[in-house]
């Protein structure tokens, strides 16, 4: 077994005690990163940051942990897009006037998202300009900003994605949301595929990371089977933008 499988193991057995279940998977965290217990005070520190107060436009996981921070999002009129779930039916979008007043907190929930938001393709997400802001959820990320999720990468291929677009790189703030539980005091050699992150929001502190490592850059095509290129329309898609579909 790997030591970040090891790590990640040790970790869901913590997480279990402050997680809340889902609707669909319940608490198996195989399958989704979970809400837990003081994620709104996480989201407080999110908001707090100089990189969010300036944000126009945003990339948001689809985490049950972001809830209360798409909430905000959608309430203060920030646009942004979200993936779906495996990213097998590609990005949502959600901008001012999409959501009547009163409706945000269950926009921002997943199903909410698939009734007010719309499909957005890449080349229109990259047509709207650089992100300003990234946040996602992790099964576990390390004190020096080395994050992992359930295991299947989905936030290391959309990153590839979007700096084959150029609309995100070194400067971009990225931000991971987790509870205290979920922070490793173990050193973490980054992959070729890890993204390092800049800040980590839990429910007592946030984390200002020193980035050590460069983060990587495109796709890393020949890690992907067939099968998850023809499953993900963006992948598609980009490949075909590239001339190479």
């Amino acid at each position: 077994m790997s030591n970040s499988k090891i790590i990640r193991q040790r970790i869901w057995n913590k997480l279990h005690e402050v997680a809340k279940p889902d609707t669909r998977f319940h608490l198996n965290f195989n399958e989704v990163i979970p809400d837990f217990e003081g994620s709104e005070k996480a989201t407080d520190s999110i908001v707090a940051l100089p990189a969010y107060k300036t944000c126009k436009y945003a990339f948001i996981t689809p985490d049950n942990c972001l809830v209360d921070l798409r909430r905000r999002m959608i309430a203060e009129g920030i646009p942004f897009v979200m993936s779906t779930y495996g990213i097998y039916r590609g990005f949502l979008y959600i901008e001012p006037g999409m959501v009547p007043k009163g409706a945000e907190l269950y926009a921002a929930w997943l199903d909410g998202m698939e009734h007010f938001a719309r499909p957005i393709s890449l080349a229109e997400i990259a047509q709207r300009g650089r992100f300003d802001l990234m946040v996602t959820g992790a099964s576990a990320v390390s004190m020096d900003g080395v994050r992992f999720g359930k295991g299947h990468g989905f936030f290391d291929l959309e990153w590839g994605m979007f700096t084959e677009l150029g609309i995100v790189d070194e400067a971009t703030p990225v931000v991971a949301i987790v509870h205290d539980v979920q922070v490793v005091e173990d050193k973490l050699h980054p992959s070729a595929t890890d993204i390092l992150v800049d800040y980590i929001a839990t429910p007592s502190r946030m984390i200002t990371v020193g980035r050590r490592a460069k983060r990587p850059r495109g796709v890393k095509w020949e890690l992907l089977e067939p099968e998850q290129i023809a499953a993900t329309p963006p992948l598609q898609e980009l490949r075909r933008m590239q001339g190479i579909g």
